[in-house]
């Protein structure tokens, strides 16, 4: 070290960025793993319920693009809620070689009680802020997520 650098300070985690995010987003995953039991979900499966909830059938790589995740991550995710009977899967009329997923029907029946129970754990996390806060801190975790895809 040389006379002019300064040693480095560790952070505690409350003042890391991504220690907290890591951490807010365990906890949301705990509640939701909770909440989701009783209709046979997890919160790792919510990002596929969401991208087909609006009854538009997808092919998976738009699932893994809409998800933000691996293919592979994708593709274990899907066979467990194919098992489950969360999903069902049809040939692709334009891709001989793809197949469209959608929610089968008993999934999409549950669609009104996955998204009350996902939406009061949302609102429990928002109770003691603002509704300008809620809204400056999703816009910030935009902000931070576009900043750090963008680097990819």
């Amino acid at each position: 070290m040389n006379k002019d650098s300064k040693p480095y300070k560790w952070q505690s985690r409350e003042q890391s960025l991504g220690y907290m995010v890591n951490w807010a987003a365990r906890l949301f995953a705990r509640e939701m793993d909770e909440a989701l039991r009783p209709f046979g979900l997890m919160s790792g499966q919510l990002p596929v319920i969401f991208a087909l909830a609006d009854g538009k059938p997808q092919p998976q790589r738009e699932l893994v693009r809409l998800a933000a995740v691996e293919q592979s991550t994708m593709a274990k995710t899907l066979a467990r809620m194919e098992r489950d009977g969360l999903i069902q899967r049809t040939p692709d009329p334009n891709d001989r070689r793809s197949a469209l997923i959608s929610l089968s029907s008993s999934a999409a029946n549950r669609l009104p009680d996955i998204s009350a129970a996902v939406a009061a754990i949302n609102a429990r996390s928002h109770m003691h802020l603002t509704v300008e806060n809620g809204e400056l801190l999703l816009n910030l975790l935009r902000q931070v997520i576009n900043n750090l895809t963008n680097n990819e």
